[in-house]
This record gives structure tokens, sequence and C-alpha cells, in this order.
């Protein structure tokens, strides 16, 4: 993902907000809202994400640069958000900027820590620092009772061997890619597990076997917006206002009726962040 937005064009006051707890809808549980792609029309992008009939978005943080962003997303929109520092950015985080996250979480009660996790794919990050990050996170995330949202990236049984070691209460495999085995080893361990963009094309044979075939009561939905977006929109920056395409797609692959889709996405989404439904 690109660098995040840390600043931004935005009026004070804003006319839409999602609810704290929304009834039976849709949720974007992995969305950066304040990514710079959308710095110039971010009002437009949460307004036709609230008419498509989304409940809420969860905002992730990347870095100690964008907690200012996330957190006025959450002001603006009253989105829920996570906090954490992604592994694709470790040569910018500081040690310093782990006790700021740990300030944070205590003063600002985000819904999940993250986005956090392991990233082997992307070459020249430092793999030792980021398990050190990542253990460390994990801590804080078991500290305060928080769920975790994972980026996941050719490193889930690495991934897996730090959540055996320090447990804590699930959350969000976000953009899951792993196989069969290791998915049920993510839920074993609590976790939701994430389905979007690339679930929409016809060549992802394997992930959009998992998607059919995983207990549903597993699966949460996400856009990862402005990335991954969907085979209809391959040119553009993904917007949350296609997740509901993705769920119909969801709904068409396990033959299930898309209120009733709806409604376990829902629930599903909720149990992933602590929150009852």
């Amino acid at each position: 993902m690109s660098l995040r937005y840390s600043g931004g064009m935005l009026s004070p006051v804003s006319a839409m907000r999602f609810s704290p707890l929304p009834a039976p809808s849709l949720i974007d549980t992995h969305c950066h809202l304040d990514a710079p792609e959308f710095a110039e029309r971010v009002d437009a992008v949460a307004a036709d994400a609230a008419a498509a009939g989304l409940g809420q978005l969860l905002v992730p943080s990347v870095s100690r640069d964008s907690f200012a962003s996330t957190l006025a997303m959450r002001e603006r929109f009253g989105c829920w958000i996570a906090l954490g520092l992604h592994p694709i950015y470790i040569n910018q985080h500081l040690d310093a900027h782990l006790a700021e996250l740990e300030t944070l979480i205590r003063q600002e009660t985000p819904q999940a820590v993250g986005e956090i996790g392991l990233d082997f794919y992307v070459p020249g990050l430092d793999a030792q620092r980021q398990e050190w990050l990542f253990a460390e996170q994990l801590k804080l995330a078991r500290r305060y009772d928080l769920p975790v949202i994972l980026h996941v990236r050719r490193s889930q049984d690495r991934i897996l061997k730090y959540l055996r070691q320090i447990p804590v209460r699930g959350g969000i495999a976000h953009a899951f890619n792993g196989s069969r085995q290791q998915a049920d080893m993510f839920i074993k361990l609590g976790f939701k597990l994430g389905f979007g963009g690339t679930m929409s094309y016809s060549g992802s044979r394997r992930i959009r076997e998992l998607a059919a075939t995983l207990p549903i009561q597993h699966i949460v939905l996400e856009t990862d917006a402005p990335d991954i977006p969907p085979e209809w929109a391959q040119s553009l920056h993904n917007v949350p206002a296609n997740l509901p395409r993705l769920a119909k797609i969801l709904a068409e692959l396990r033959n299930i009726d898309l209120d009733e889709m709806t409604r376990t996405l829902w629930r599903n989404s909720l149990t992933a962040l602590g929150l009852a439904p």
C-alpha cells in the first residue's frame, strides 16, 4: 500500500456519520479511508458507502504519521478504527512509536490493534525487526484485551507461531490468501478471515473455493480501499461502496440468500471485534 495521508483538506464538520453499533447491515472490515487517494473526495466516498447500505467501516492506521488521520476519520464520520504499525513501513517505525501507540490505545480505545503483521513478499524489509515489532504489538493487544487486524503476506505460518506464543482475543486475518489448513488454524485461534476484491476474479480459484467452503461464521468482507480493486473496477481506486457486489458474489458462491448473508456477515464482523451483536 502507498504511504498514508497524515493531513488533509477536510472541513471541520461532516454531514454523514456511521452508527457506533449498526443494525444488521454490511460492514467494511478493512478500509483506508484516510488514504491520500481519497484526500480530495473523502466526504463523497463515505457518503457513497452509506448510500450503498454499509453500516460501518473499520479504518486501520499504518504508521505513527497516520495515527492522526485515522482518528480524524472517526471524529468526522464515526468510523470504527484500529491503531497499529504496519510491517511494510518497518523502515519508518522507531522504537518510540511503539510507546506512542500504547498511549493512544489507552487514551482513544480503538476497536482493534492494527494493521499489524509480517510481510515477507516486499523486498528490502527487515524480517527480524518486523517480527520483534509484531510481537510487541501482540503484547499490547493482549494487555488492553483488544483484537488485532493482521497483515499476512507470505507469512502465514510465522504469524501463526507468534499467535500461539502470544495469545490475543482474536481479530481478523486481512486479505486472507493462505491454504485451507492455515485457514483452519487461524479459525482455531479465534480469528475471522477477510475476503474482498480478489474473490471477484474468476481466475482466483483457490480464494473462491475457500470463500465457498470455509465455515460461514468465520468469514468477513472487506475492500482494503483504495487497494485490491474488484474485477469490475480494475483500473480504478477501490471504494467501500463496492462491498455490496462482493457480498452478492459471496452469496452466490455459497448459494445463500443475500439478506441472510448480510445478517451473517454483520454478526461475524461484530464478533471479530468483540462487539456483542
